[in-house]
């Protein structure tokens, strides 16, 4: 080891030629890159430690059989020495991709990133990188100081960063996030890790989102993050997030407010943030949310009748159901001012509506034979007739207002024969029953034939 040591400090001290470096074991390799870390003396030898970084990238890749498109090593002497490496950790692992991960758990946050970008300049596997780093942070986070924790996650962050994310596993990110709040990160590693998390928001779960409130805060949780992480997903344009994932967005922090709302420590400019982070473009429908303002307001009795309106004029009521509607016009919670003018009646399409006029009159014509010579089913009959009539004339006009009119009334109509319906099949079962006992009395009134 001390030979080694020896043979490096000369080589940087006497700027000797570095093609003896190719030709060194793993063993030496290691020894050299520890040896430079602890001496101050020699670590700003930026050269001779990127020429280790590159030659232990390329002995990690020969022997994961990963070929490199940079490598200019590729003698059978170079593959030789790569094999010779004396390690226990591959001696005893050689089949595992992960071989290498304890051997480098010495480095430096500095050697870390050195050796990152190394292994993607020589177009290593991503995947595989991520897992080194998460392993990297959870070992060193077993003996560490705050400090040196602090600099670890910054600097695994910060590497992760420069990887494709589609490789990283959105609970891996949760967790260094849930690591990383009681460090005090700077903020520009916070600001990667919130946008990497957001980038993959549309995946999330409400677990995930559920992260206590940092020291020192009376509320339950972080409602903060969880809008910077909003803010972070909806940060690349509305448009280049498909409608399935901002959906799905909407619906998580439709669960998350109904999640906080209880909160009696939240305030009414936080749940207002959380109702407006979403655009009305990206959202079909303001029933979760409608619900969960309601649990809100009925856990703030307290609150001014400004603050309730201001909540409400985050519900876009072109978007409620009918049944919100109703339950909306009728809820003593909620503002008068704010509550829509008028319940909007189920608005069926044309075609569906149409079906059910129809069935309507099969079933008024069906006891048509039983019904004759009742003045007054007739004139129903009639006046239902004509309905269908109306149907057949009916134009859908241009403007919207009218059209809806025009919808309610023809249910209306629907609903009025199928009443009708039910008042003749009354009357049906009525004069069935009476022809069946007349035609009983007339059985039984005929003389017994003679014997």
């Amino acid at each position: 080891m001390e030979k080694t040591a020896s043979r490096f400090v000369d080589l940087v001290q006497t700027k000797k030629s570095f093609e003896e470096i190719k030709y060194w074991t793993w063993s030496e390799l290691l020894i050299t890159l520890k040896q430079c870390q602890e001496s101050p003396s020699l670590t700003n030898s930026s050269i001779m430690l990127k020429k280790c970084m590159d030659l232990l990238s390329q002995k990690i890749g020969l022997a994961d059989g990963v070929s490199s498109s940079t490598s200019s090593v590729n003698s059978s002497r170079f593959r030789s020495s790569c094999d010779s490496k004396s390690t226990e950790s591959l001696k005893t692992n050689s089949s595992s991709t992960t071989w290498w991960f304890e051997d480098l758990l010495f480095f430096s946050t500095e050697c870390l990133e050195m050796f990152v970008q190394s292994m993607i300049l020589h177009e290593f596997d991503h995947v595989l990188l991520s897992k080194f780093l998460i392993h990297f942070q959870k070992s060193k986070f077993l003996t560490a100081a705050s400090d040196v924790k602090r600099r670890v996650i910054e600097s695994v962050i910060d590497m992760l960063d420069t990887l494709d994310e589609n490789v990283l596993s959105l609970k891996a990110l949760f967790d260094i996030l849930r690591v990383s709040l009681g460090l005090n990160i700077n903020k520009g590693s916070k600001s990667r890790l919130e946008a990497m998390i957001g980038s993959k928001l549309g995946h999330a779960t409400l677990d995930n989102l559920l992260v206590p409130s940092p020291c020192g805060a009376n509320y339950l949780y972080d409602v903060n993050l969880v809008l910077r992480l909003f803010k972070a997903f909806l940060s690349g344009g509305i448009n280049q997030a498909s409608p399935s994932q901002l959906s799905k967005a909407a619906n998580l922090m439709d669960s998350y407010m109904a999640e906080v709302a209880p909160d009696p420590c939240l305030k009414s400019s936080k749940f207002l943030a959380l109702a407006n982070v979403i655009p009305d473009s990206a959202r079909k429908s303001y029933d979760e949310m409608y619900y969960a303002i309601d649990l809100y307001f009925e856990m703030h009795a307290g609150m001014s009748e400004e603050e309730k309106e201001k909540i409400c004029s985050a519900l876009n009521h072109k978007k409620l159901s009918y049944e919100v509607c109703i339950n909306f016009s009728k809820n003593p919670k909620f503002p008068s001012r704010s509550i829509p003018p008028s319940p909007e009646s189920p608005q069926p399409e044309a075609e569906n509506l149409l079906q059910n006029i129809n069935y309507s009159k099969s079933l008024i014509n069906w006891p048509h034979n039983l019904t004759e010579g009742i003045s007054r089913n007739e004139k129903e009959d009639k006046s239902s007739e004509q309905i269908v009539l109306y149907h057949g004339k009916f134009d859908l006009p241009a403007d919207n207002e009218r059209v809806k009119v025009h919808l309610e009334g023809m249910q209306w109509r629907v609903l009025e024969l199928e009443k009708l319906c039910i008042k003749m099949q009354t009357q049906m079962r009525k004069i069935l029953k009476s022809r069946v006992a007349s035609s009983h009395c007339q059985v039984k009134s005929l003389p017994k034939l003679c014997s």
